[in-house]
């Protein structure tokens, strides 16, 4: 039996946190991932080997192997010494070393991926060492995309640097997809620098694959403060061609009190309010559900993966 072939767009904790519900589901998974981060680790190897980001990409393999839970503390573990080793995580130096056995990227994880036994296909966005631009609504312009998540003020739009070249397997899996998903993540950071790119833009607005976007609970400080999940949908629209986003995963469960006083003093952020009429003018497809769960240690909020996931796999019977 022919499984349903979906791709999703992303990148970050976001993306990887959707991939582990969706990997659970009988689903033919494509993960693209934006290669801009240029924090810590990653950011340090991409200077020194000019590369693509690792970062997200390690996230990604971890969340879609099938390896025991001690591979998965190996490849996160994070090296804590006064050394040059201090800061890189054991994962990130592994996908740098087979990149460069391997002479690019893709290939590199295409050889990680049968060591990790990958649940799905992971490919970079690009094999270019691109620099996201972000101008901010006061005028600014600011060049990384850590600068950017790290910058007060409120962002007005991103773009690279210098126009990268679209990994030509990313646009061959759009071409093949049922099902094109952007996950939750950072909206400017994570999930608009893979529609950068004209070449992709113009995939899917020739593919037959609906566009579904999986909304935000908590709102973003500098990218999202105050957004709506049609706010959301609006930016991503905004980015992409003559084909907007078809429907759109949206949390209607309660957020308690204690808990939203606790990200608005911590963290500066909010619930994403779920304007439903504003998305019914908008022709926006709307699937809704309690995707809250508050983890009983941290006591943090996340989606109930597995909820979500059931959800996508439903929308595509």
């Amino acid at each position: 039996m022919k499984k349903e072939k979906i791709v999703v767009l992303g990148g970050g904790t976001g993306m990887s946190t959707l991939l582990r519900g969706l990997k659970q589901f009988p689903l033919d998974i494509t993960a693209v991932v934006s290669v801009c981060d240029d924090g810590k680790s990653t950011g340090r190897l991409r200077e020194e080997f000019h590369m693509p980001a690792v970062g997200d990409i390690r996230r990604v393999l971890v969340s879609l192997s099938e390896v025991e839970p001690l591979v998965e503390k190996l490849v996160n573990y994070r090296f804590k010494t006064t050394s040059d080793l201090n800061g890189h995580t054991v994962g990130n130096l592994l996908l740098t070393a087979m990149s460069n056995i391997n002479g690019n990227m893709s290939d590199g994880i295409e050889a990680l991926s049968k060591v990790f036994n990958l649940k799905g296909k992971v490919l970079p966005l690009t094999e270019d060492n691109v620099i996201l631009m972000g101008t901010m609504t006061d005028g600014r312009t600011i060049e990384g995309e850590h600068k950017i998540t790290q910058t007060k003020g409120n962002i007005a739009k991103v773009f690279y640097k210098e126009a990268p070249k679209i990994n030509p397997k990313v646009l061959e899996e759009i071409r093949e997809a049922d099902l094109i998903i952007f996950s939750m993540g950072s909206l400017y950071t994570s999930i608009i620098p893979n529609l950068l790119g004209p070449e992709l833009i113009q995939e899917l607005d020739q593919c037959q694959a609906k566009l579904m976007y999986v909304s935000n609970m908590m709102t973003q400080p500098g990218e999202t403060d105050s957004y709506t999940v049609s706010d959301h949908v609006k930016v991503i629209n905004s980015y992409l061609g003559t084909h907007k986003i078809d429907v759109v995963l949206a949390n209607d469960g309660m957020i308690s009190e204690e808990l939203v006083e606790k990200y608005s003093d911590l963290e500066q952020k909010d619930p994403v309010q779920l304007d439903r009429k504003t998305l019914e003018k908008m022709n926006v497809e709307l699937i809704t559900d309690n995707f809250v769960i508050v983890e009983p240690d941290s006591q943090y909020l996340r989606h109930n993966v597995v909820k979500l996931a059931f959800h996508i796999f439903s929308y595509l019977l």
